[in-house]
């Protein structure tokens, strides 16, 4: 009985032994995982403060400086503008999936404020793509209008870019390329009437069937390398132009 009373005696300095080291474990995790969080939240609120930085950096343009705001949908935003123009001040503002509509909501925070000389407009195809709702031609078409006015009531040049043709569709059931070549024959028209710069994209992309050219996207919508290699002269062609004007 004796045995027995010690052999439970040194279980139980045992089971406290193995608990209170247990206890210190998760103490000391605990302690290097709240280490961890404040070392990545000191991070992130540097990170935020360097990117607000960089953000006020870009509202106020440098004396000379030919600031450019690229303004558009998804295709603008997956557009690396520094692969294509180095050492341009170039400023990216396209957002994925966005319509007309959307896009001018926000144009007065992201072009106006940023004051560029230049902005390089390119947006309908989520509008006839039903994004995220049906639009008519002629609600398409005053979007742009509209934007073209803010603009230039604010002393920023347009350049009006053509809509790329595409390749993501059944022929027999989509009217898209009978409505991407309706807007477009528009865009040149009124860029003509408003003495605005027209970007002609459209041209160059499509094939002899009207559609984008195999070879310049991989998912028969948006541009890849090679689709971007053909817009960029394009691009600084209408730029450069549009920046004469202003002279």
């Amino acid at each position: 009985e004796r045995g027995a009373r010690e052999r439970r005696k040194a279980s139980g300095q045992y089971s406290f032994r193995f608990f209170e080291d247990l206890m210190a474990r998760l103490f000391t995790g605990c302690i290097i995982l709240m280490m961890c969080i404040a070392s990545l939240s000191g991070q992130s609120v540097a990170q935020n403060a360097q990117d607000r930085a960089r953000e006020k950096a870009k509202t106020t343009p440098v004396a000379d400086e030919n600031r450019i705001v690229f303004f558009g949908d998804s295709i603008t935003e997956w557009w690396k503008l520094a692969d294509y123009f180095a050492n341009r001040p170039y400023i990216n503002r396209g957002i994925s999936g966005e319509t007309t509509s959307q896009m001018l909501v926000r144009f007065r925070s992201d072009v106006i404020k940023l004051k560029p000389k230049v902005v390089v407009i390119l947006g309908g195809i989520n509008d006839l793509a039903r994004n995220p709702g049906p639009k008519t031609m002629k609600a398409i078409e005053a979007n742009l209008a509209s934007m073209v006015t803010l603009a230039r009531d604010n002393g920023i040049y347009v350049v009006l870019a053509s809509l790329l043709p595409v390749r993501d569709y059944d022929t027999a059931k989509d009217s898209r390329p009978d409505q991407i070549r309706h807007i477009n024959r528009w865009i040149k028209e009124y860029a003509t009437a408003h003495g605005v710069t027209y970007l002609d994209y459209y041209s160059a992309m499509a094939d002899g069937k009207g559609l984008l050219k195999d070879e310049l996207s991989n998912d028969g919508l948006h541009p890849n390398s090679r689709g971007y290699q053909v817009m960029a002269p394009l691009a600084e062609k209408a730029i450069t132009s549009a920046l004469k004007k202003r002279s």
